[in-house]
């Protein structure tokens, strides 16, 4: 009998855990993944927690033992540390969208318009906010846009760095900075464009920025994460992303 309780609670256990999923998302899906979450939630009657923060913090909290069953980075570099380790299901990222690099500046800064990245120069731009090059993946392509355009030498003093892109939205949004270069899903977000105006970087200046996904070896919501990603690569999904500021993948 106690043998038999025994494996009634352990099956009932597994069943449970098999229905949580938990998600290590880049900062730049805040304003993307809760909509496809409650959606995935209805659908499959899995329960979905999303912890945000940047991709290389993620990244070490997954290495250092963290219990996620899956991983949105927003390139392909940190998901790759993650097969490296042979922590992942899969031999290679998942390539899910593709994001795009934009320029935001505070509203009422310049009466003329388009903005464009050369205007940062300009006196009336104190600080520009960017998220930390090392760490978030959107913070590099900031930087790599800045030096091939030339504009290195002339902003370098202005650039304050934020942990993330999400923080680095927070310091434009609240004033701290007068501009700041984000993702679109940031910067398309009602308060955002409440508080300024954007435009996008031009592609050429900048590495494309691959967003792609892990699924963890040892994760114990294992198949909803393999389904969450499946659902990711669905038209329905990458319609919904496209309207977020995300776009398909291109291979």
């Amino acid at each position: 009998m106690l043998v038999a309780c025994a494996a009634f609670l352990l099956a009932t256990s597994l069943h449970a855990q098999s229905k949580t999923l938990r998600i290590a998302a880049a900062a730049d899906l805040q304003p993307v993944l809760p909509a496809l979450v409650a959606h995935f939630e209805k659908a499959t009657g899995y329960t979905a927690t999303v912890s945000y923060a940047s991709s290389a913090t993620l990244a070490t909290q997954i290495l250092n033992g963290a219990p996620y069953d899956l991983f949105l980075a927003a390139n392909r570099a940190f998901p790759q540390k993650i097969i490296d380790a042979k922590l992942a299901v899969e031999a290679q990222p998942s390539t899910y969208a593709q994001g795009t690099l934009v320029l935001w500046v505070r509203r009422g800064i310049f009466s003329r318009t388009p903005i464009a990245m050369q205007m940062l120069t300009d006196a009336k731009i104190h600080h520009i906010a960017v998220a930390d090059p090392v760490h978030a993946p959107y913070g590099a392509a900031a930087m790599a846009a800045i030096h091939s355009l030339g504009l290195t030498s002339a902003l370098q003093p202005k650039l304050v760095y934020a942990e993330n892109i999400a923080q680095a939205a927070q310091f434009g949004q609240s004033g701290n900075a007068d501009a700041a270069l984000l993702s679109k899903t940031l910067a398309i977000t009602p308060t955002m464009q409440r508080a300024g105006e954007f435009v996008v970087v031009p592609k050429d200046a900048y590495p494309p920025i691959e967003q792609c996904a892990v699924v963890m070896k040892n994760a114990t919501g294992q198949q909803a994460a393999l389904d969450f990603l499946q659902t990711l690569h669905s038209d329905a999904a990458r319609k919904l992303l496209a309207s977020r500021g995300l776009e398909a993948p291109t291979k």
